[in-house]
């Protein structure tokens, strides 16, 4: 067995629990790598919201996807509005956190604030077995910020009703990214 890096442990861990056919959410399309795993992953049947609030990335998204583009909703808004188009169980979400990659505005960042509400809502739309994964970037302004809410967030979910899991190179330098994985165990008394 080979060591995964964080990304394609993501796309691993997210490969075993999704099923065609289901619905899941690229919180930050950024250039589209995600969501077109994700298209790839749900089949035909399935559908893909994905957001971000930069259309250069939702650009980049749609010309990555081709003829995938069927499959995807790409929508202009902060992922803390998911509840305004997503009313359906979810089999999964992928979040890379941070700014677009090779974007021409690096000071536009995901915020603590609207990540943590989009992941109570993601949270609660996921099915029993379902992963949220949860790419962490923390080497820009206002990143740290950003990991540490996270972290505590995610360390205050009942272990009852979610498995959280942090993955990490130990040994890399220049702030590597890590990954949080979310496992919903049981289904949430509302």
């Amino acid at each position: 067995m080979k060591l995964l890096r964080v990304l394609p442990m993501a796309k691993q861990l997210l490969t075993e629990s999704v099923n065609s056919g289901e619905i899941v959410v690229d919180a930050t399309a950024g250039n589209g790598n995600d969501t077109q795993f994700l298209a790839g992953l749900v089949g035909e049947l399935g559908h893909v919201y994905a957001f971000d609030i930069q259309q250069a990335a939702l650009d980049s998204t749609a010309k990555r996807l081709g003829e995938l583009n069927s499959r995807v909703s790409l929508i202009l808004d902060s992922h803390e509005n998911v509840d305004q188009y997503v009313n359906n169980e979810i089999g999964g979400a992928m979040f890379n956190l941070g700014y677009l990659p090779h974007g021409e505005d690096l000071s536009i960042v995901t915020k603590p604030d609207s990540t943590i509400d989009a992941l109570h809502k993601l949270l609660n739309l996921l099915k029993v077995g379902g992963i949220v994964s949860i790419a962490v970037y923390d080497g820009h302004e206002g990143g740290a910020d950003e990991r540490d809410t996270l972290l505590n967030f995610v360390q205050s979910l009942h272990q009852a009703d979610f498995q959280v899991i942090k993955y990490q190179q130990l040994n890399r330098i220049n702030n590597p990214p890590f990954l949080i994985v979310i496992e919903k165990m049981r289904g949430l008394s509302q």
